[in-house]
């Protein structure tokens, strides 16, 4: 028996050199900005379908794939995961509601791969599948598609079906008559992806306006480039493109052939066009209905990107809109469309100091609106005849979500939810100032995470700013230096890191460990101040941030260095890939999924980034990007933290060889023997358009990788649990 462990762990510490005898093909190329000289050892990997890089990202994944399954307990999160999906029945999301009370939404079975489309008249009503996406016909039979979104119109007697391929965000558009469930012939290809404007339906329903890729290879840097508003009549030739709103057709408009334009909106009058890339704020053009349906190109300037304006709605002649034009957490806003004044509008709702607004919804009673402090604390007002009256929630929530129908009905329904509360679903009854559930999926209890609590507190950073911090923990949890602990964290776009019921962190503690999510500067957690506060320049902000957030946890004895690891996803890539060059001692693991950590390439690539992190034709603005640049700043003889890297293969946001350089650096410059491994999803993207099962097979490896490198005894290789 002796003989076998040692056998084993012998195989396994072979495993973990063998990357040594095999190291990324390196063609260096240097460039020059401003004088400095920039040696990018590994150019040669952003060509993905070169077949040496082909080749190791392929043994690279095996080799990864070989190491993770000697972890005993690597399937625990997607065998736990696919329990509970199965405990509760199903699970339901996207829901749309007409006019009319018609509910359209997706479900899946806990025994499901993927959701079908449903709907049902009014929520009481009999739920009738509509459509499930195994029927789907594509131009190829042999790939296998999931709904991406869903867009039923006004009355809803038709619905748009948004067809997605393994990570893929381009769709394929089917049309479906509700009524007969008659699928149309005609399929709309290379259209919106969800997070760009989706479908936009014409009043009388003959149509639909949605946005073109005229590059459909999401690994090619014109992928995002010349996209198109396009208008759709049902019946007619998807392949016979009607412009109506792009570079191409609007030259008089000089619009960014990196920009993507989309019809946002709408009133009985006007149609509003909006350029989308990833500036917080946009460009948006306005155009009278009439016009732009006969082809008429009267497109004239609404707002741009100085008039800081979020969340435009047109109600009538009424121009709604949150603003930061001279202030941090926006004030509620009304000014008139025919004269719209943007910098000097009608205040409603002034700024509230500790509280940033974040959605609204007009309705005939009035407009509700949402706040949320430090990210994590929401609550719901009701702007009413000039007053602004506060409505106690159904319990205290971390994130609300807003549904109404619009200015003509009383309909309100808010969702509420929590770090370990599941998401519930209330309609609001302003009579009788009470909230009813209308939950469509069924709420489970989970005896598991009773003994599970939530601590939102505030870290003091190195320059005096208050970083939020919220902390899972089980409550008996000892302060003794000894708890495996895992921080998240992101910090980039404004984006808040909002409470969901993330049961794959309950999980973390209910294994011993304690979650943290840093709310980093970069978010918008704390507004305006807090996004600029980790933007171009001030960029290391967002990782020192997390340095900080981690040195306060081990001061607290919560943890210790050999207890942390830190996990960025996306943009999440730069906060952790910089915490761990800048600080390889602090911390022994690190996760970064499907990262950015080459920003002075990236920019090249998703062009639209720029507005982000900087540009290479400013000598300020290249120091900044050299600054976060983690690629850039791995050295060689430094001892670094063990390090899961993922890419996905068919992800447009952050192409595959961002994390495939940054894992062949890693690898060649390291002087510890923590492992690297480097996994490619060859099925998925940016984490989206997959199965359920392959979501939670990826985070089972994340969550897996991290307690074999915190030292769980659970987690050990076969005769390595004491090492």
């Amino acid at each position: 028996m002796k003989q076998i462990i040692f056998i084993i762990i012998c195989v396994f510490y072979i495993s973990l050199n063998a990357q040594k005898n095999n190291p990324a093909p390196s063609v260096p190329v240097t460039d020059e900005y401003f004088g400095t000289q920039i040696v990018d050892e590994y150019r040669n990997l952003e060509d993905l379908d070169n077949p040496l890089t082909k080749e190791w990202m392929k043994t690279q994944t095996e080799y990864t794939n070989s190491i993770l399954n000697q972890i005993p307990k690597r399937r625990y999160y997607l065998e736990k995961r696919l329990e509970f999906d199965e405990k509760q029945g199903y699970s339901t999301s996207d829901l749309k509601i007409t006019n009319n009370d018609k509910y359209f939404y997706l479900k899946r079975r806990g025994d499901e791969k993927v959701a079908k489309l449903y709907y049902r008249k009014g929520f009481l009503g009999k739920e009738e599948l509509l459509y499930d996406p195994a029927n789907f016909k594509s131009s190829d039979a042999n790939h296998e598609f999931v709904i991406n979104y869903i867009s039923p119109n006004s009355i809803g007697d038709k619905v748009a079906i948004a067809m997605a391929e393994k990570g893929k965000e381009l769709a394929e558009v089917i049309i479906m008559d509700v009524k007969t469930k008659y699928i149309h012939p005609e399929i709309i290809t290379s259209t919106t992806p969800a997070n760009i404007g989706g479908i936009k339906w014409l009043d009388d329903s003959s149509g639909f306006f949605y946005t073109y890729f005229p590059v459909n290879d999401s690994k090619s840097p014109n992928f995002y480039k010349n996209t198109q508003a396009i208008l759709y009549k049902i019946g007619t030739n998807p392949k016979e493109l009607t412009h109506v709103f792009s570079a191409n057709h609007n030259h008089e408009l000089k619009i960014d052939e990196k920009k993507s334009p989309i019809i946002l909106d709408s009133n009985d009058k006007y149609y509003v066009g909006m350029l989308v890339d990833n500036n917080y704020y946009r460009q948006t053009f306005i155009i009278s209905k009439q016009d732009l349906l006969q082809g008429k190109k009267t497109w004239k300037p609404l707002y741009n990107k100085e008039d800081k304006v979020r969340s435009l709605q047109l109600v009538g002649n009424d121009v709604f809109f949150l603003s930061q034009y001279n202030s941090q957490n926006y004030t509620f806003c009304k000014t008139n469309v025919e004269k719209p004044n943007f910098r000097n509008p009608e205040i409603l709702i002034p700024e509230k100091k500790d509280e940033v607004i974040g959605q609204y919804k007009p309705t005939k009673d009035g407009i509700y609106y949402t706040t949320i402090k430090n990210g994590v604390e929401a609550k719901l007002y009701l702007y009413k005849d000039g007053k602004d009256i506060a409505i106690k929630l159904p319990y205290p929530s971390g994130a609300i979500n807003l549904q109404g129908k619009g200015e003509g009905f009383s309909d309100i329904w808010i969702s509420c939810s929590g770090w370990a509360n599941q998401e519930q679903r209330f309609r609001y009854d302003l009579k009788t100032n009470s909230f009813f559930a209308e939950n469509i999926a069924p709420i489970v209890e989970y005896p598991d995470f009773k003994d599970i609590e939530v601590k939102e507190i505030t870290v003091k950073s190195r320059d005096g700013e208050e970083i939020p911090l919220s902390l899972i923990y089980n409550k008996n949890v000892k302060r003794n230096g000894d708890n495996p602990v895992l921080i998240d964290s992101y910090g980039s776009f404004g984006v808040s890191y909002n409470p969901y019921f993330a049961r794959i962190y309950l999980l973390w503690v209910n294994q011993g460990g304690v979650m943290a999510i840093a709310h980093v500067r970069g978010g918008g957690e704390k507004g305006e101040r807090w996004r600029l506060g980790g933007y171009k320049e001030t960029k290391p902000n967002t990782w020192r941030d997390l340095i900080d957030c981690t040195e306060y946890l081990i001061k607290e004895k919560y943890t210790s260095k050999d207890k942390v690891a830190i996990w960025g996803a996306s943009a999440g890539g730069i906060t952790v890939g910089r915490a761990i060059t800048e600080r390889p001692d602090l911390f022994k693991a690190a996760i970064l999924e499907l990262p950015i950590t080459n920003t002075l390439r990236d920019i090249l690539t998703i062009s639209s980034n720029v507005d982000e992190y900087g540009t290479l034709k400013d000598p300020k603005e290249f120091k900044g990007l050299l600054e976060m640049d983690a690629y850039h700043h791995i050295k060689k003889g430094v001892q670094y933290p063990a390090t899961f890297i993922t890419g996905g293969i068919n992800d447009p946001r952050v192409l595959a060889w961002e994390p495939v350089k940054f894992a062949a650096k890693l690898m060649a410059n390291t002087a510890s023997k923590n492992p690297v491994l480097l996994k490619i999803d060859y099925e998925g993207g940016h984490g989206n358009n997959t199965t359920v099962a392959h979501g939670h097979s990826n985070l089972s490896d994340i969550f897996a990788f991290a307690f074999w490198q915190l030292g769980h005894p659970d987690y050990q290789p076969k005769g390595n649990e004491k090492k």
